[in-house]
């Protein structure tokens, strides 16, 4: 198979402890870029964090280039980071997961479609976020009056324990009629997005619009929001650092893991 798509996750999947793209993974890219393949980071976080990344990699304000933001949540085109597509939720399901959030004492982000709000921020919040998402606003308000009318496409609570992550999961999903794509990432987070927006849906999308097949598109993530585009595309990818999950629907599992350039290997192995 000709593979012309790769999308990939940022954190703990391209990006390494620190942060930083391996120089593998730098290489291997922008030979990947110059053969014609097209490389989309595919993220839940907000494309403004990317652009670093795309910097790094050659790819920033190019047109015709893109990414893949909030879960599946938009996707951008990079010249101008122009929104081509947002998969939005009611600002009541917002409001009430938001709610729900606030009574347990949890840091929450909101995500619209250009900003991040946090509630109730921590320090080791602030030192996980700190090169990764370049800015966010702290609120301190009660209450999400002050953003009806936006569009908001993410909220996200930081669960430390995996446990009580798995019961939160399943205490909305048994309680709310709206159906919701609830995920998990970084070990950190639970992720509740519309039930249109997921990674793999997203990379669907995007291939449809660069006549591109499913067959055609490689996936690589770690964790439970990378589930949906490993399982949609042609070869779905596990760095050797991922979840066991993940790794046993992962069509290929590296040998390294994302700070020894997991995806240089998966390059390497199935594009240059």
């Amino acid at each position: 198979m000709a593979y012309k798509m790769v999308v990939c996750d940022l954190d703990e999947t391209l990006l390494n402890d620190q942060k930083q793209i391996p120089a593998a993974n730098v290489a291997a890219i922008k030979a990947a870029v110059a053969q014609g393949i097209y490389f989309v980071p595919n993220t839940g976080r907000s494309y403004l964090t990317v652009q670093d990344n795309l910097q790094t990699l050659g790819l920033e304000q190019h047109k015709n280039e893109y990414v893949i933001s909030y879960n599946g949540g938009a996707i951008v085109e990079n010249f101008h980071n122009q929104i081509l597509q947002t998969r939005a939720m009611p600002f009541s399901v917002v409001e009430n997961l938001f709610e729900l959030g606030a009574a347990k004492g949890y840091c929450i982000h909101v995500y619209t479609v250009n900003q991040l709000y946090i509630w109730n921020i921590s320090a080791n919040e602030i030192d996980y976020l700190t090169g990764r998402v370049n800015s966010w606003h702290e609120s301190n308000e009660p209450n999400l009056d002050f953003l009806r009318g936006q569009e908001l496409i993410k909220i996200i609570f930081f669960v430390p324990q995996e446990a009580d992550r798995l019961a939160l999961r399943q205490q909305v999903a048994a309680t709310y009629d709206y159906p919701l794509n609830i995920s998990f990432s970084s070990d950190r987070y639970i992720e509740f997005n519309s039930v249109e927006a997921d990674k793999g849906q997203a990379a669907i999308a995007l291939g449809r619009r660069l006549e591109i097949k499913p067959a055609e598109i490689i996936a690589i993530g770690d964790n439970s929001n990378d589930l949906p585009m490993i399982r949609q595309v042609g070869l779905g990818v596990s760095v050797a650092n991922g979840r066991q999950f993940v790794k046993e629907v992962a069509d290929y599992i590296t040998t390294t893991n994302n700070n020894q350039g997991a995806v240089a290997e998966v390059l390497q192995k199935f594009v240059l």
